[in-house]
């Protein structure tokens, strides 16, 4: 966490930073983190059939995913969930943890970042800064020079 918040302050992204007990899944969240004023976002790392191509993809806390309708979407023939140790190999962090400044811990651009339309129209992100004992806040213009920086692009895509 401390290399990612040098970055972010080195280059004068502002974020606001909420410490709190860990937290694995929305509801502890709902129940630990306190109140924000960015919208809540739940990370899923997912990897195609074949291993070849890794996803992070964001969406609201609240919304539930289709995988294979996500499939579809990104054109790959069925997705299932990244493994601890993919998760550790490609985005650097344990599960509970997955967030989009996971990518600072992939330089090769392995990782495609894909964000849900519905989701990506709000000003601001809670996103745990590669550990689930805090929280930031990061406005949209914000991430998406953060993810300039590290040479990754921005997919929009829009999820049922």
């Amino acid at each position: 966490m401390k290399n990612l918040l040098a970055m972010l302050d080195h280059h004068g992204i502002t974020y606001q930073r909420s410490d709190h007990p860990p937290v694995y899944t929305i509801a502890e969240a709902d129940r630990l983190v306190p109140p924000l004023p960015a919208a809540k976002t739940k990370n899923l790392f997912l990897r195609d059939q074949k291993g070849r191509r890794h996803f992070l993809v964001c969406v609201a806390a609240d919304k539930q995913v289709d995988l294979k309708a996500l499939a579809g979407a990104l054109e790959v023939k069925r997705l299932s969930f990244g493994s601890a140790r993919r998760l550790e190999t490609y985005l650097g962090v344990t599960p509970g943890a997955v967030s989009v400044f996971g990518i600072i811990n992939d330089p090769g651009c392995q990782v495609e970042l894909v964000f849900d339309h519905s989701h990506w129209q709000q000003t601001a992100f809670q996103l745990h800064p590669l550990v689930n004992t805090s929280t930031l806040c990061i406005g949209r213009e914000e991430l998406i020079r953060f993810v300039a920086l590290t040479g990754h692009a921005i997919k929009v895509i829009d999820l049922p």
